[in-house]
């Protein structure tokens, strides 16, 4: 049994990735928010966070995800709509942000499992893994406690956002896998090879 690569401490270049992944979150707030049941918004912010942790990893991806949650709660409008300050963070999509973090390292830990090359099918488990199914797991609850509505009527309300998260996660995964055809250095890791079967003799 192989193990994964083990754990590094951050040198500039990859502090550099994680800001850039952060300001990519950011940017795809620019567009705005549409606005749903329970004052959840929808955003493109997300797609981001599923690039983050597929590309940096499970842990630099969270870091970047960290990051503008940080500054979010200092007060800086970061989220879609112009939205800031900590009591994001008290309203009924502090869930739905924290689950970022955890997005992004269910995606980045499935995306490089065994410390493999990415491949297109484990990419999309993972996006729909750690970017749908952990996001949700931590915001409807959370949605749910805040608005004082049932658990399953939130749930249910909030299957509004699967198609779109869906949408995000087949764009993330396209970006991905040709990410990793045309530019592989940008993953900035070793994969482990597969070895080669030696023909029996006869």
């Amino acid at each position: 049994m192989t193990s994964s690569t083990p754990l590094r401490t951050p040198d500039a270049t990859d502090l550099a990735r994680v800001a850039v992944f952060a300001a990519l979150i950011v940017v795809l707030g620019l567009p705005g928010s549409f606005p749903v049941f329970g004052g959840v918004p929808i955003t493109a912010q997300t797609l981001g966070v599923m690039l983050a942790g597929a590309i940096l990893g499970p842990w630099l991806g969270a870091l970047s995800a960290t990051v503008v949650l940080a500054l979010v709660a200092i007060g800086l409008p970061l989220l879609a709509g112009g939205r800031g300050g900590f009591g994001v963070f008290l309203g009924p999509t502090a869930g739905y942000a924290l689950g970022w973090i955890l997005g992004a390292m269910v995606i980045g830990l499935i995306v490089h499992a065994g410390n493999r090359r990415p491949v297109w099918w484990r990419t999309a488990i993972a996006m729909v893994a750690g970017g749908v199914v952990a996001i949700y797991a931590l915001g409807i609850p959370v949605q749910s406690l805040v608005t004082r509505l049932p658990l399953g009527e939130t749930a249910l309300t909030s299957l509004v956002f699967v198609p779109g998260d869906l949408l995000k996660a087949a764009i993330a995964t396209i970006v991905v896998t040709l990410l990793v055809r045309a530019y592989p250095r940008g993953f900035r890791r070793q994969w482990r090879v597969a070895p080669v079967e030696q023909p029996v003799p006869a």
